[in-house]
């Protein structure tokens, strides 16, 4: 099995750096414009099926990726991005502030605190674990050839790449958080993961 996971496209919240977390905001026209194009790239590429997010700018961002593939679109409250609690909507400014509590979500994510009402990094990755291991690995072994898209977003897209690649949390970002709309690709052969793409 190819896995190829795509962070949505752009927002008006992302260009304004504010943390969206379960806020649902829409694609603004940049981020549109930039799933039509990756879909137009996969456009001869067969897939099997789409996953996505239940939040709009993930939903948006895989129908425009589909185009015209017949494969199905399948929601998965798995999927959902980090909730960021009563600091949704926030800047990314103010958390980085020095005297911010909430500073280490990039630096140092074993040391963050979670807000009020707020996900924490080791609850996404339990999500993510078991959305893999009951959906994508039982399906990777029927299916060897199978091609599949899953459309989310930049923490919990990290989520997924920290089970795939056995990252513990102090290593959660790995190479970083995904551009909108990159897609990073995975195969799976003999019982394990291997990144092929960034």
């Amino acid at each position: 099995m190819e896995l190829y996971i795509v962070r949505h496209g752009k927002t008006e919240w992302n260009a304004a750096g504010r943390v969206q977390g379960h806020a649902d905001i829409q694609l603004n026209e940049e981020g549109r414009a930039a799933a039509k194009a990756l879909g137009k790239e996969l456009k001869d590429t067969p897939l099997y099926a789409i996953y996505s997010s239940p939040l709009q700018r993930a939903k948006e961002t895989a129908v425009l990726i589909r185009g015209d593939h017949k494969c199905p679109l399948i929601v998965d409250d798995r999927l959902i991005e980090i909730s960021f609690g009563d600091l949704e909507g926030s800047t990314l400014d103010e958390w980085q502030n020095e005297n911010s509590p909430y500073r280490f979500f990039f630096s140092a994510p074993e040391k963050y605190i979670v807000p009020p009402n707020g996900e924490s990094f080791e609850s996404v990755c339990a999500r993510t674990k078991d959305f893999m291991q009951k959906v994508i690995e039982p399906l990777a072994k029927e299916h060897e050839d199978a091609r599949v898209l899953i459309v989310a977003h930049g923490a919990l897209n990290k989520g997924l790449m920290c089970y795939l690649e056995g990252n513990d949390i102090a290593h959660y970002w790995g190479d970083g958080l995904q551009k909108n709309c990159q897609a990073t690709v995975f195969s799976y052969k003999n019982g394990s993961w291997i990144r092929i793409s960034s």
